[in-house]
């Protein structure tokens, strides 16, 4: 393994099919009913559970905002859509799971889940979760997973895509390291776009076995008081692209790498890491290192990236980084409250290079992450400063 301390080299573009997977988005079929269930505490249908067997394709279930305590529900239809309405109705497990495993067991052929907050799963073998994927599509938005032993465990189903927008993953994980706020099995394709992952218990804020994962616009944080292992992890490698994210490391962690890839071996034909315009913080009191990859990666692409703290990277010596920047916290809006916006003052401002294109995928940023679930769109054509923030400070 080669040691980086300081980012130049070639430009590295590598036009793989696996991107066509990414880019992929379209739904598995169209809907065959309009039906609309609803839930709530003053409507027919009182529990989720009772919604979730009564439920058929196509159908829409709107769910009162309203404490479900311990009412877990199994989804098999296919081509619905679950929503909260009138605020957010929080899934309160109360000792209670699915088949023994979540809150929600998932496992329709195409499944929309809006605006709902999971909490408190627990079962026998640790790993309780707010939703358990086991096939099909899923699509999560807007939603929060809360002291979940994991917040999401997705299954290893080779069909399986899972895509999270503008969702919260906080304080999940038994403790054990075993389980994580996000974690995801050898799945097709994992998307997450605008969403904020932080305080993991020991184990990692994400972490994903997919077949390829585009992971664009979001915060992961572990913060203050946070214990999670990695931040970002690619154990099994695959097509990983990393654009647009606020990636930091408490200060208390005990694992030095912020983002890992292929630390179990390589179980995927294309093994590629690309990582693009993101702000890598590492608080950790002992150096750490801010982007770890193991063993034959396929291609490993590191440009547009701000670093702050004390790190390295330890990547294959084939694969030299393109341009990154080393910065201090004073370069910031408010770097101790984790506001990364560059100052107008700061040396690099417009100085990024657009990073080019890879099997498909603009490795340039399209968006920005907005705190605390969302992003917004950047102007198009502006001029590009390195890190994940475009938008300045005086």
């Amino acid at each position: 393994m080669g040691r980086v301390k300081t980012a130049r080299g070639p430009t590295i573009i590598a036009l793989v099919s696996v991107a066509l997977v990414i880019l992929d988005t379209g739904n598995c079929g169209p809907a065959t009913s309009v039906n609309v269930l609803r839930v709530g505490p003053h409507q027919n249908i009182k529990t989720i559970g009772e919604a979730a067997r009564l439920a058929q394709n196509g159908d829409t279930i709107e769910i009162d905002a309203a404490d479900y305590v311990g009412d877990t529900a199994v989804w098999s239809a296919s081509d619905i859509k679950i929503r909260g309405v009138n605020g957010r109705p929080r899934l309160i497990a109360a000792g209670r799971a699915a088949e023994e495993k979540a809150i929600w067991v998932v496992r329709g052929r195409d499944i929309v889940i809006e605006d709902i907050v999971f909490t408190g799963a627990r079962v026998p073998h640790r790993n309780g979760a707010g939703i358990r994927l086991e096939s099909g599509k899923l699509t999560v938005r807007r939603c929060l997973f809360i002291d979940n032993e994991d917040g999401m465990l997705v299954g290893n189903d080779p069909s399986t895509v899972l895509e999270i927008e503008d969702s919260e993953f906080a304080y999940n994980g038994a403790g054990d390291g075993q389980s994580h706020n996000l974690y995801v099995g050898a799945i097709q394709r994992l998307v997450v776009t605008g969403s904020y992952f932080h305080h993991g218990k020991v184990g990692h804020l994400l972490k994903s076995r997919a077949r390829a994962s585009l992971i664009q616009y979001n915060r992961l944080t572990d913060e203050s008081g946070g214990r999670a292992s990695y931040e970002l992890e690619f154990p099994s490698g695959g097509f990983a692209v990393v654009i647009g994210n606020l990636i930091e490391q408490s200060e208390d962690t005990e694992n030095p790498a912020v983002i890992s890839f292929g630390a179990e071996g390589y179980s995927w034909q294309q093994n590629e890491l690309h990582i693009s315009h993101n702000t890598i913080v590492n608080d950790r009191r002992q150096s750490g290192v801010f982007v770890s990859v193991k063993g034959d990666a396929g291609n490993v692409n590191i440009r547009n990236n701000i670093l702050i703290g004390n790190g390295e990277m330890i990547i294959p010596p084939k694969f030299q980084p393109g341009t990154n920047w080393f910065l201090e916290k004073s370069d910031f809006a408010d770097a101790a409250h984790l506001d990364y916006r560059l100052r107008a003052s700061a040396a690099v401002v417009g100085m990024a290079k657009d990073p080019g294109l890879v099997a498909g995928v603009f490795l340039r940023p399209s968006r920005e992450y907005v705190h605390p679930t969302s992003s917004i769109p950047l102007a198009p054509g502006q001029r590009l400063s390195p890190g994940a923030f475009q938008g300045l400070v005086e």
